[in-house]
């Protein structure tokens, strides 16, 4: 007991003098996770689109060798990007640049470096979320949009994309809330985010532990309200469950309900749950 005491009265006394620090390091963690999932959405929405585009042998041979070169473009890019450390990236990207152009190309700006980086490894990671999205929605309604005369970009912009955004919702807070704490490699290329502070103040005090201590509250509280945030936009997605539907007709069956002659829905008086509900009673 004595010593989480002692541990509250350091952490107490670290926060009086480097408060600010700490503060603006949760400040520009926020920002770069926040930009660059953004833009790693973008990057990985057009990379899935790009990867699901149909083609067939009846196509042209040029629409199939671009579209087949493409998808195997995305496909090096995801590998690449999902299999290698973020903190090996940000070298080889940062370093990487002025040794292979001897200085000629070179980052301005550590910002601008950092967003390009996390921004790249969050679209490898989107374009498998968005891929599969895209294909876990039911054939049908592609066919049901070709049937009406809509285009493919019609079907993907007004029909598929909409169902395919909110079942990755909640990967893309997913990729949000990773990017908060990987954030946190970025201090090898100089990015004063908030674990860069941390490792400044602990070499200036060396109070190592108080001050990972309140870290990990701040690391906790940024991706608790994060979590928070995304249910309640996925909520506020799903609409009011409460509605009623209306038939004008007592033989028209809900949209959904019916799949098989022997297998009704559980309101219908020919499907087995009915029956064994009724007899139950």
């Amino acid at each position: 007991m004595d010593k989480l005491f002692k541990l509250g009265q350091d952490m107490a006394e670290l926060w009086s003098k480097y408060s600010a620090m700490y503060l603006n390091g949760v400040k520009n963690t926020l920002i770069l996770a926040l930009v660059a999932t953004v833009i790693g959405c973008v990057i990985g929405l057009v990379c899935g689109i790009l990867n699901t585009i149909p083609y067939s042998r009846s196509d042209s041979l040029p629409k199939r060798f671009v579209l087949k070169l493409i998808r195997v473009v995305v496909r090096i890019y995801v590998e690449v990007f999902r299999g290698t450390p973020m903190v090996l990236q940000a070298v080889f990207i940062f370093y990487g640049l002025p040794y292979f152009t001897d200085n000629a190309m070179r980052f301005s700006s550590v910002w601008a470096a950092a967003i390009l980086i996390v921004s790249i490894n969050t679209g490898a990671y989107m374009a498998e979320s968005v891929r599969g999205g895209i294909i876990s929605i039911d054939p049908g309604q592609t066919e049901g949009a070709k049937a009406i005369g809509m285009t493919h970009v019609q079907t993907m912009l007004y029909v598929i994309l909409p169902q395919a955004l909110r079942n990755i919702l909640p990967q893309i807070g997913n990729n949000f809330i990773i990017n908060v704490k990987d954030t946190s490699v970025m201090f090898i290329i100089s990015f004063t985010e908030f674990f860069a502070f941390h490792r400044y103040i602990t070499g200036v005090n060396n109070m190592y532990f108080p001050s990972a201590a309140i870290e990990m509250i701040g690391y906790l509280t940024m991706t608790l309200i994060a979590s928070f945030l995304l249910r309640w936009v996925e909520k506020k997605m799903d609409g009011n469950d409460s509605y009623e539907l209306v038939q004008a007709d007592q033989l028209t069956m809900t949209a959904g309900t019916y799949n098989h002659p022997e297998k009704g829905s559980p309101y219908d008086e020919r499907s087995r749950e009915f029956n064994e509900t009724r007899g139950g009673r």
